[in-house]
Formats: C-alpha cells, sequence, structure tokens
C-alpha cells in the first residue's frame, strides 16, 4: 500500500474539504505516517474514512472529527497542551507540530511507553509521555494553555481538567448524550467555563472515565 498517496487523498478528501484551514495542521497530518499509530493488523485502515479501535477504550478518530475537533482548539506556537487518552501517540504527534509542548497522557503504563516509542521514533522531542488516570488530569505539568480529549468521546463534564486550564485555555471534546455526539470547545474565563458547539460528530466509543454514572433505580 502507497501510505503517502493515502496520507494525501485523506487530507484532500476528509480534512480540507471540512473548513479545517489550518495549513500547519493539513501539513501535520500529511507528513505524519498515521500507519504507525495503529495496531500492525489495521494499518491498511490507518486512512479510511472510519474511526479505528487501538484498543479497549481508545480509538483513532476518523480525519475529519479529529482534524476539526484540533482545528477547533485554536493550538499556537508556544502552547502547552495536555493531550488526555493519547492511545498511541497520534493525536499528540499531530498537536506537538503546532505546539509549544504536549504532554500525551495514558492510563496504562505499557500503552504509554508504547506511545512515547512512536513518537519518538519520528524525532518529535516537544511531546513527553506520562502515566496516570485520565479524568486527574497531570496537574504538576499544568496549567495548559489547551487540553484535546481527542481518541474517543466523553458522557461526563471533566471537571478536573476544566480545572489545569489557563485563564483563556480551551478544553476540546466530543461530548455525546443520548447518543449525539457533539464537539464543544470549553474555554475558561476568570468567572466561569464556557462552552460552545462546534460542529455533529460520532465518535466509535466514550473513553473510559468519561461514561456516565449509573442511573439510580430501585
Amino acid at each position: 500500500m502507497d501510505f503517502a498517496a493515502a496520507r494525501k487523498h485523506m487530507v484532500d478528501s476528509q480534512v480540507r474539504p471540512n473548513d479545517v484551514t489550518d495549513i500547519e495542521l493539513q501539513l501535520a497530518m500529511e507528513s505524519l505516517p498515521r500507519e504507525k499509530f495503529v495496531p500492525s493488523n489495521r494499518k491498511s485502515l490507518a486512512y479510511a474514512e472510519l474511526g479505528i479501535e487501538l484498543f479497549a477504550g481508545r480509538w483513532l478518530l476518523q480525519a475529519r472529527d479529529f482534524s476539526k475537533l484540533v482545528h477547533a482548539a485554536g493550538i499556537r506556537k508556544g502552547d502547552l497542551v495536555l493531550d488526555v487518552g493519547c492511545g498511541y501517540g497520534y493525536s499528540s504527534a499531530v498537536i506537538a507540530r503546532l505546539a509549544g509542548m504536549v504532554v500525551a497522557l495514558e492510563e496504562d503504563e505499557s500503552v504509554a511507553a508504547d506511545a512515547e516509542k512512536r513518537i519518538a521514533a519520528l524525532g518529535i522531542d516537544n511531546a513527553v509521555t506520562v502515566n496516570g488516570p485520565l479524568t486527574d488530569g497531570m496537574t504538576n505539568q499544568g496549567p495548559y494553555d489547551v487540553i484535546t480529549i481527542a481518541n474517543g468521546g466523553i458522557a461526563e463534564r471533566p471537571v478536573k481538567l476544566l480545572e489545569q486550564l489557563k485563564p483563556g485555555g480551551r478544553l476540546v471534546a466530543i461530548w455525546v448524550n443520548g447518543g449525539i455526539g457533539r464537539a464543544t470547545v470549553y474555554t475558561k474565563s476568570s468567572a466561569a467555563i464556557g462552552d460552545r458547539f462546534v460542529f455533529e460528530a460520532q465518535p466509535p466509543g466514550i473513553i473510559q472515565g468519561f461514561k456516565p454514572a449509573p442511573a439510580f433505580t430501585f
């Protein structure tokens, strides 16, 4: 399979036509080998227009949804970004091309180590992979200009993560309620957290830890 041609086609057909006008983001997705961040038996699907399960509770979003979500975050050079639930590191690798520094967070120590190796193999030196509970974030590295949750949806408000934003900081995630996914930008001001709907999306699943609390029944 010609992965370079597949990458270009992915950007031309799934990214550019969907109002993703950030040239740096387009170039990052066109140059980074997405196939190196999925299980070996799914490399042929890396550029297909679908979400790919990496392991239980983590997915590679289809390029359209991922690119629009990252674009909505408005990441700038010099930004400190926390990438929550980074999976095998693709989202962090892309974001590292846009930001000053990326903290890639994963719960499973072996997955975090795997992500670190995959990112380092591409010569990316402004991303550090850390291990810890996703819902807790990583307070000792923050506060953050941007927090991304880009490898699955959420169905619970990420309260602890929002507290780790700088004033003016943004958190982007796909909020799923009643089976409907809505990509949302949460922005922190001195007074409160505001939220803004950006686009409809349907992630393949909800990230563990961000699933809705069980409803009480008699």
